[in-house]
């Protein structure tokens, strides 16, 4: 249990102004929360504005549940009718502000690991558990992890939900102070835009920064390019904002194929180690071997001699992902022995190209390419894998309430890319599915795309892979892209069961899913 701390010692933390009214020795003994129903007797609720709802009306209800202390942005004066007889902390943005007020309750658990940050559009998730599995070779199993897919903390591994991507900052120091409570020494946290953007991840003093790379996506939320760049770039800023650790220079490693490279790089850091299949870079692969059910390549690292890798996973983005996972973990002193044991031990990643094996005649897959770029990898990749003659057949869609572009972009590639591509339900939200699929189909026609022949249509996503399958030849690959491991598709603003890997399993045994509304609105 953590130890009660006066509310001024909570408050040293913050790197912003703020103004208290009330005691500041009032003891703090339950976490710091920003939902109300979550508030414990003595914790601090932080009132913060949300996209849809003002925490500052949920302050009543957090009295009511004992808060010993309220964070708002809104001035005490406006909130007289709600009594609050506790001590209020006014600050400028109560968003920004919950993470280092939940570092300091748990006592600042990143300040006493070393923290490898993890960020980029596509590959986050992959990179991140490979260079977990490195740092459990090397460290002997103290390592943990933080992803979209689970949390390793070192007594237990922990889902972390349907569509979430990095949990809320409360959420994060938790995990990790139960990390540092289990003995591990050493952690990895994927990063996401809007995480960063949201100031979930203030507070975590981070040790080595990864950029995977950067595409096309999220402009919804950040509004341009530039924009969503800088949400990146805050992780980097990240480096030389926390304490330097003994022995451990602050290290960018950076994708130095990607375009974006000099703007990541331009970010204040100890060293910077460049990854890439380009000369020049710092870790490189040489001499990449694309073979049935394995990736060999030789890898260069500075100042170590040549070493031979091999991964199971497939697909030049996977080569790229291994490379910054080695990248970081040498930049914390791993040998390449321990890195190439970490690296096989990876065998496959959750709706991460993974197989799907109902005894069929030809290769399916899911993946959770939802970006245009990703997308081009994925049906990349799944190309080296049909047969000389084989043709390769993708699923995907494109989100409802997320950034329109996409929609053209992803049909295009799959109009270029795949030999047919049947156009689905991926998350339609409140927008109408519809719509979403006569944009994609117009996209694919303009690259090419012959409807019914090349491109199809079905809405039920069930029915598109059974179709798919339907369709598949000997030495064809199926691939069902966009969901990946998620547990739920959202249409309207009601989350649906569905998992593409039980629905693909279901369609190879001729018995579709039918857990969503279209199989129903379109019997």
């Amino acid at each position: 249990m953590t130890t009660p701390l006066m509310l001024r010692d909570v408050l040293a933390s913050l790197p912003m102004p703020f103004t208290l009214s009330g005691d500041d020795t009032t003891l703090v003994t339950a976490p710091v929360v920003e939902s109300d129903a979550e508030v414990l007797p003595g914790g601090v609720f932080v009132a913060r504005r949300g996209l849809s709802s003002d925490g500052h009306r949920f302050i009543p209800n957090a009295l009511a549940r004992g808060a010993a202390a309220i964070v708002g942005d809104r001035p005490l004066d406006e909130l007289a009718d709600m009594k609050i007889h506790v001590p209020y902390v006014q600050v400028a943005d109560a968003q920004q502000a919950v993470g280092w007020l939940a570092s300091a309750w748990h006592g600042h658990p990143s300040q006493k690991l070393t923290v490898v940050g993890v960020t980029g559009t596509d590959g986050k998730t992959t990179t991140s558990t490979l260079l977990h599995s490195i740092l459990q070779a090397h460290t002997g199993g103290t390592a943990g992890l933080i992803s979209t897919i689970q949390a390793d903390v070192g007594d237990a591994a922990l889902d972390t939900g349907l569509h979430v991507t990095t949990p809320g900052a409360p959420a994060v120091h938790a995990l990790l102070a139960r990390m540092v409570a289990n003995g591990l020494t050493h952690v990895v946290l994927e990063m996401t835009s809007h995480g960063l953007a949201q100031g979930r991840l203030n507070g975590v003093a981070i040790d080595v920064a990864v950029l995977t790379n950067l595409t096309h996506e999220h402009l919804d939320f950040h509004g341009t390019f530039e924009a969503y760049r800088e949400a990146k770039g805050r992780m980097f800023g990240m480096l030389s904002a926390a304490p330097r650790k003994p022995g451990q220079p602050k290290t960018a490693v950076i994708n130095g194929d990607d375009p974006n490279a000099d703007f990541f790089a331009a970010y204040p850091a100890d060293a910077r180690l460049l990854y890439g299949l380009g000369d020049g870079r710092d870790v490189r692969a040489h001499d990449v071997r694309h073979l049935p059910g394995e990736t060999r390549f030789t890898l260069s690292v500075p100042g170590q001699p040549l070493a031979e890798f091999s991964t199971p996973l497939v697909g030049r983005f996977n080569v790229l992902n291994v490379l910054a996972a080695v990248g970081a973990g040498h930049a914390l002193g791993v040998s390449l022995e321990a890195a190439q044991r970490g690296v096989s031990a990876v065998t496959g990643i959750s709706g991460r190209m993974q197989r799907i094996d109902e005894g069929q005649a030809f290769i399916a897959l899911v993946d959770f390419a939802h970006t245009p770029h990703a997308l081009a990898n994925a049906l990349s990749a799944a190309r080296d894998l049909a047969g000389a003659d084989g043709r390769v057949i993708a699923v995907f869609g494109s989100a409802g309430l997320r950034d329109r572009e996409k929609r053209v972009l992803m049909a295009e590639n799959g109009a270029r890319m795949a030999d047919i591509s049947i156009l689905t339900a991926e998350d339609p939200r409140t927008e109408s599915l519809d719509d979403i699929l006569n944009t994609m189909v117009n996209g694919a026609v303009a690259a090419g795309g012959v409807p019914g022949e090349s491109v199809l249509v079905q809405p039920d996503r069930g029915a598109a892979l059974a179709l798919a399958c339907e369709v598949a030849r000997p030495g064809d690959v199926v691939i069902a892209c966009g969901k990946g491991h998620e547990q739920s598709m959202c249409f309207g603003t009601v989350e649906y069961p569905w998992d593409d890997r039980e629905a693909l399993r279901a369609a190879l045994r001729g018995h579709p899913l039918k857990t969503l509304p279209t199989a129903h609105d379109r019997a």
